[in-house]
């Protein structure tokens, strides 16, 4: 209760300090971006033409989906976070193309071993089953790609937070690129300016980087990707008592302890992640670089996440209208190049 109350009373402090600031430069949040992948895969705003409708091909595809994300996420609340990642990063390395979902072969290096990645993305069995029981329904019809997207927002959905239509139409790759894993994709220590770039890079905006981060509200990390952090224990006075817990938490664990992303409801998508960014509880560094402006823009990015703290709806608008746009970068070759694979580990 202290701690939520703290947290609101920043909030307020926030909210009133930004009433008399001047007026958000529209410019840095939401003009567009110069993009190194073509963006469409159907949908308003898509440019490279319309998307499949899985209605018509496969009926049940959506049901079967959302049926194996339920009972995934009932059985282990993490795998939300978990799936919904599988999505992130299948979209940021050469558009969402279902690459982050090979295996390595001996003549064959994909992606799941990147720095990124490795010891660390999780809920590929799920995925499996899924496809598996969508090859058995509707063969060779709804791609690997696809059902990372519709699982990404049925994993949103059975935590509470908002519902999206998905686009699909998306095929999978024959090559995965490892370079590209390890470049492409966020490191948990990147400052604003960064992140802006790495979204921008791919086609994306700084309101993109800002309401997809808000995916922090649900899932856990290793001591290892926020260690940062803890160095900065007794710098602010308002994070003192948070820092001095994860540091009990990650002593003597290797850095291999798990700590939640939001610890006020970390179960729940909702808005709670920007109000936790807004008292100092901000778990990764990434994260609570978002609400302290440093630099050209990122006043921008902090009156974002004060935006999303009062505003939970227009959080989920925007997150919802986000994961749209991540969900339509497509690779070099465009939407048509590629396949459907039968077993998402391999090509066919």
């Amino acid at each position: 209760m202290e701690r939520a109350t703290m947290a609101l009373a920043f909030l307020l402090a926030a909210l009133a300090a930004s009433a008399g600031a001047s007026p958000v430069n529209k410019s840095c949040v939401t003009g567009s971006a110069g993009a190194s992948v073509s963006i469409g895969y159907g949908g308003a705003g898509a440019s490279a033409g319309a998307g499949v409708s899985l209605g018509a091909d496969c009926p049940r595809a959506e049901e079967i989906v959302r049926a194996a994300v339920e009972q995934a996420v009932a059985a282990d609340p993490r795998m939300a976070a978990s799936l919904l990642r599988l999505h992130f990063h299948d979209c940021f390395v050469n558009g969402c193309d279902g690459s982050v979902l090979l295996d390595d072969k001996p003549f064959f290096v994909g992606e799941k071993t990147a720095g990124p990645n490795i010891n660390s993305l999780r809920g590929f069995e799920v995925i499996d089953a899924i496809k598996a029981e969508l090859e058995q329904e509707c063969p060779e019809t709804v791609s690997c790609a696809d059902v990372l997207a519709i699982a990404a927002r049925d994993s949103v959905v059975a935590s509470g937070g908002p519902s999206w239509e998905v686009e699909t139409g998306r095929k999978d790759s024959r090559t995965a690129s490892l370079q590209a894993a390890n470049s492409n994709l966020p490191a948990p220590t990147s400052g604003v300016a960064t992140l802006v770039q790495k979204f921008t890079n791919v086609g994306l905006i700084a309101k993109d980087m800002v309401a997809l981060s808000g995916a922090h509200t649900i899932g856990k990390a290793r001591c290892t990707t926020f260690s940062a952090r803890l160095a900065s224990v007794g710098e602010s006075a308002k994070d003192t008592g948070f820092l001095q817990s994860l540091q009990q938490l990650c002593a003597g664990s290797a850095g291999s302890a798990l700590a939640h992303l939001d610890l006020a409801t970390p179960a729940t998508f909702d808005n709670q992640y920007y109000i936790n960014l807004l008292s100092g509880d901000g778990l990764l560094p990434s994260d609570q670089a978002l609400a302290a402006p440093a630099g050209s823009g990122a006043e921008d990015v902090a009156a974002l996440v004060a935006d999303y703290a009062f505003d939970a709806a227009l959080f989920f608008d925007d997150f919802a209208a986000s994961m749209l746009r991540m969900g339509r970068l497509a690779p070099a070759g465009g939407r048509d190049a590629g396949e459907v694979r039968r077993n998402c580990r391999v090509v066919n």
